[in-house]
């Protein structure tokens, strides 16, 4: 019925050699249909379900230019294992095919990784960098170490991560093992073999989980249908937004933290010296750091330019020496025509009226086989080790001047 109410949606229903229910998939027409507009990063997870029959919410998202949860595809199943990882993949894959552009972002469960090995071959695998930080922060300690691993994962260069990363093998030898185990290329971003821009972690995932806290308490149908309601919330409402949008690109939205990012990057670049090399080539220093930056390829030899597409302060610089206009160095995924047709589609509700068909009412779907626990069933999930640290993290107290009692200064630079 959805299906029905919906052009272009995705449904499908897996039930076992008895009639009980297995895996349930749904991806809108409307998100599939604003496909085409988003990057190609795919971010990908499961969250328990705390309602009377259990299973798992497995959820594919990707980020829309403005920087937005754009839903992809949801499915229940029984749990995380290899079998329903590899039904969920094979369901997504008649929307997104296989391809060597394609990024995948999970955190490190085993089954994600074979099903994605399997069911996905040439789309390059990254791991959550959050994730990771908790394995870490877990394991071994020290603070300088975990700064350390947290600027090798989101260096640009080559040079600067192996600097950084021959510093923590003799730092902490343990360390850096763990880190080679784990495989620099599902979670340094200069080894990454694909393109993943700023998705370094799967919270855009523990956000759609979030947003349907509550939902997650209640049967299978009413979670589709409150799936539906927030998406037909969403979608209006970013259409709307969109369409009274007056700037061509998204990122001068100042709602938005990547306008922020993006302002600083044009202060940044009014510090810096330029020199025109060539036709297409410039040469862009401060002090001693000097980067060669070629507009026509939209490239800097720091890497962000081209990882990001979101021309950097380098960048910045150079257009504004050749009266290139800075913000049309961006990728299209940025611009507000992405944006508006990503969410050109509506998300109908289930026409009431409309009768059910004969073959789906005698279809039997019977509810799955369980064993409850014993106990009172948990509805908040046990919060990690990193969590746990943050939550009792003092804040450091702020320093007053010991003579006029105000901050931002000291007693030798106090101007009484």
């Amino acid at each position: 019925m959805i299906r029905s109410a919906n052009p272009d949606t995705v449904t499908r229903l897996q039930i076992d050699e008895f009639g009980r229910f297995m895996y349930v998939f749904l991806a809108f027409g409307a998100s599939i249909n604003g496909l085409p507009f988003m990057r190609k990063v795919v971010v990908v997870d499961g969250t328990f379900l705390n309602g009377k029959y259990k299973g798992t919410l497995l959820t594919a998202l990707a980020q829309d230019g403005n920087f937005q949860i754009f839903p992809i595809a949801f499915a229940v199943v029984d749990t995380e294992n290899d079998d329903s990882w590899h039904w969920f993949f094979t369901q997504l894959k008649h929307l997104i095919p296989d391809d060597k552009g394609l990024a995948i972002i999970s955190d490190r469960h085993k089954s994600i990784g074979k099903a994605i090995r399997n069911v996905y071959p040439l789309a390059s695998r990254g791991i959550c960098m959050y994730h990771l930080y908790k394995n870490i922060l877990g394991r071994y300690k020290g603070k300088d170490v975990f700064r350390l691993v947290k600027k090798a994962a989101r260096y640009f260069r080559m040079p600067d991560f192996t600097a950084i990363y021959k510093e923590i093998e003799a730092i902490n030898p343990e360390l850096h093992g763990y880190l080679e185990r784990a495989d620099p290329r599902l979670w340094a971003r200069v080894h990454f073999p694909g393109e993943r821009y700023n998705l370094m972690t799967t919270n855009i995932a523990e956000s759609m989980n979030r947003a349907l806290s509550n939902a997650r308490g209640v049967n299978i149908v009413r979670l589709l249908e409150s799936i539906r309601v927030m998406m037909t919330r969403w979608f209006a409402e970013r259409r709307d937004a969109a369409a009274s949008q007056p700037t061509t690109y998204t990122l001068y939205r100042e709602t938005t933290t990547s306008y922020n990012a993006f302002q600083g990057r044009v202060t940044t670049a009014r510090l810096l010296t330029v020199q025109r090399i060539n036709a297409h080539h410039t040469e862009v220093t401060y002090g001693e750091s000097l980067h060669v930056v070629n507009l026509e390829g939209r490239k800097c030899t720091c890497r962000r330019f081209e990882r990001e597409r979101i021309p950097c302060s380098h960048a910045i610089a150079a257009a504004e020496s050749r009266n290139v206009s800075r913000i049309s160095l961006c990728s299209p995924y940025y611009t507000n025509a992405y944006l508006v047709c990503a969410y050109a589609q509506s998300v109908m509700p289930v026409d009431s009226a409309q009768p059910v068909p004969d073959n789906v009412v005698n279809l039997p779907c019977f509810p799955p086989s369980i064993r409850r626990q014993p106990g009172r069933p948990k509805k908040n999930r046990m919060k990690s080790a990193l969590e746990v640290v943050l939550e009792n993290k003092r804040h450091r107290k702020e320093h007053t001047c010991s003579r006029c009692r105000q901050s931002g200064h000291n007693v030798k630079t106090c101007p009484i």
